[in-house]
């Protein structure tokens, strides 16, 4: 399962919706959740998921369109969502009725209105979905505070 989380009127925040509505794969199922991803929290405790690979931008103090796979979200490591919701206790709802958690992140260029991708951040979406497609995020390098 695909979980995008972002806000589309606020360009490259609507990341993770922009890679949900694009993304088809048979088996898949593929969810913009924009700003609300607490309201589709049911949906994903029912199905019960074994994967499911949430993607969203993340501000990690790196250049526009770096793409991370964010881990152990319960050390709350100095990363931030450009979300009010607090994504670590979204992960630990999650963990409850998901196999397995992934967390893509994309940092950021612009985040003015606006409802088109920067280009750095669009072709780091075209890639996510390229990861998506071949189920390897495990080659998606790790964050490390320590890149900032």
């Amino acid at each position: 399962m695909l979980l995008g989380i972002g806000n589309p009127l606020a360009r490259d925040d609507g990341v993770g919706v922009w890679v949900a509505e694009h993304f088809r794969r048979a088996g898949w199922l593929s969810i913009p959740a924009g700003q609300a991803p607490e309201n589709v929290l049911g949906k994903i405790a029912r199905l019960a998921p074994k994967v499911l690979v949430v993607v969203d931008a993340v501000e990690m103090g790196l250049p526009p369109g770096t793409i991370r796979r964010i881990v152990d979200q319960g050390a709350r490591v100095p990363w931030g969502s450009t979300h009010s919701l607090p994504l670590f206790d979204l992960f630990a709802e999650l963990s409850r009725s998901v196999g397995e958690v992934i967390f893509i992140g994309v940092q950021p260029k612009d985040l003015s209105l606006g409802e088109v991708l920067s280009p750095e951040v669009a072709a780091a979406a075209r890639r996510v979905l390229k990861v998506l497609e071949r189920e390897d995020f495990a080659n998606i390098p790790e964050f490390r505070p320590e890149e900032k």
